[in-house]
């Protein structure tokens, strides 16, 4: 179980682009999702289990971002993810 509360989805694959953009996509309902550079990074961060803070971290570190904005940004990512179906609670 992901510290996040949420757990990707096993119907869900997940490619990674070379300008850090990224596809998402639900084999049961064939849609799929792009995601910009940040939510490839908490996409990662629900693979790897890891808590909110240290997705917000990860986003801190590698972008000029202040904290509460970078947290609302994962809020929000995580938010969407769940409500599309991307990924469950765990």
């Amino acid at each position: 179980m992901s510290a996040t509360g949420l757990v990707p989805q096993e119907h869900v694959v997940f490619t990674e682009f070379d300008a850090g953009e990224g596809v998402l996509v639900d084999l049961n309902t064939k849609k799929y999702f792009q995601l910009n550079e940040t939510a490839v990074v908490v996409w990662r961060g629900l693979e790897d289990g890891l808590s909110f803070e240290d997705i917000v971290g990860r986003i801190t570190s590698a972008y000029e971002v202040e904290d509460a904005r970078a947290a609302e940004s994962v809020r929000r990512a995580l938010e969407n993810f769940r409500d599309l179906g991307l990924a469950r609670e765990g």
